[in-house]
């Protein structure tokens, strides 16, 4: 169990110490993640930035992820979409409302300072928790392309489902737990609050350390 996101990412930042004074490229999902991001970015002495990523919701249940796009258009989509009543219309339609979402982010957070580009860099990939993983498995392959010089994935606590997934797109993969009676991220969260656009925005003004 974690305090908040806060300490979740203190107790990321010690297993990943090994990358303080490498002045790595923090990248965070938003919204929630952002505020680790800053976090980690402080105690390793990097950079911290976002990538744009957003889950493609389960027909009349939104909290199920059926899949992810990228900020490029890329999608992920699970195996079990179909059977859960994810066709291909339903599908366009989500991916386009999400794609939506993702310019409309970008509009707001580029004026603040235009991204940091993570070609060569030491890449670490942040989110607050994976329950299916579609959004990092897109975020991943989003930064693969950009070719960093090392890519990780780093989170506090993940479906073991989850985890399997994402294994091989990453260099590394930092987890620090990854129970069987995983039900949802926020569980493992004393306090979990939603991250609003102004926190994140306030977080990127400062995001960078050098």
């Amino acid at each position: 169990m974690f305090k908040d996101r806060e300490d979740a990412a203190r107790q990321l930042a010690t297993r990943l110490a090994a990358y303080r004074g490498q002045h790595p490229l923090i990248l965070a999902i938003p919204r929630g993640a952002v505020p680790m991001g800053k976090v980690l970015a402080e105690l390793l002495q990097g950079d911290m930035d976002v990538v744009l990523v957003r889950k493609l919701r389960a027909p009349y249940q939104p909290e199920v992820a059926i899949g992810s796009v990228d900020e490029s258009g890329w999608s992920y989509i699970a195996p079990y979409a179909a059977s859960i009543g994810a066709d291909q219309d339903y599908i366009a339609a989500e991916k386009h409302q999400q794609l939506e979402t993702i310019r409309s982010r970008r509009v707001r957070y580029s004026p603040i300072r235009a991204p940091i580009d993570p070609e060569g860099r030491t890449v670490i990939v942040v989110d607050d928790g994976l329950a299916t993983g579609a959004t990092m498995i897109s975020a991943l392959h989003s930064l693969r392309r950009r070719q960093p010089a090392k890519l990780v994935c780093a989170v506090p606590v993940s479906s073991p489902d989850a985890l399997a997934r994402i294994r091989t797109m990453a260099d590394e993969v930092v987890c620090l737990h990854a129970p069987d009676d995983f039900q949802a991220v926020g569980q493992f969260y004393r306090h979990f609050p939603q991250v609003e656009d102004d926190e994140v925005m306030a977080l990127l003004r400062g995001g960078r350390s050098g």
